[in-house]
């Protein structure tokens, strides 16, 4: 089984993640894009460009498409797509292509955990809010986009595992 964890950055993607990969020993943990990328030698810039978001988007697509059995991806390329759309910097053929991709990879995806800023915001975040609220919300617009199986988990870290347990029940 595949799981791909998205949000926008600072809503708890990798807490949970890692929260999960402890619970289900079976499952590896594919780290988020940037850390990989951080860890291989690339250097981001404090405020990442768009050529940032499209190098993780595609590390994002590669990680789906090699890995197989039971995995976790801390993030996913939607994430990422969402990222690169607030950029607005991105033309419409480049988008489009970008969302061509995504719809040849998700179906490689078995549950979409979304993990959305929760009202009041838990977690709170001083790094790019608008940005993060973008995210938020065009994730959302994404996933009706892709009609995609998604949970959207809230409340602590424990009811957000209990749903995503409960939802891989279900869907078993």
């Amino acid at each position: 089984m595949k799981i791909a964890i998205m949000g926008a950055h600072r809503t708890g993607k990798t807490t949970l993640a890692e929260h999960l990969s402890k619970s289900l020993a079976h499952f590896e943990l594919i780290e988020e894009p940037y850390y990989q990328l951080v860890y291989e030698g690339h250097s981001f810039p404090e405020t990442p460009s768009i050529d940032d978001y499209i190098l993780q988007f595609n590390l994002s697509v590669e990680q789906i498409t090699s890995h197989t059995g039971n995995v976790i991806f801390d993030r996913c390329p939607i994430d990422l797509l969402a990222y690169i759309q607030a950029q607005n910097e991105c033309d419409h053929d480049d988008l489009q292509s970008l969302h061509r991709e995504v719809e040849s990879v998700i179906h490689d995806i078995d549950l979409f955990v979304f993990v959305p800023i929760e009202r009041p915001d838990l977690i709170g975040c001083s790094d790019f809010p608008e940005l993060r609220e973008e995210v938020n919300n065009l994730l959302y617009d994404l996933m009706g986009d892709f009609d995609i199986e998604t949970v959207t988990v809230q409340g602590s870290l424990t009811e957000r595992s209990k749903q995503v347990m409960d939802k891989m029940k279900k869907i078993q």
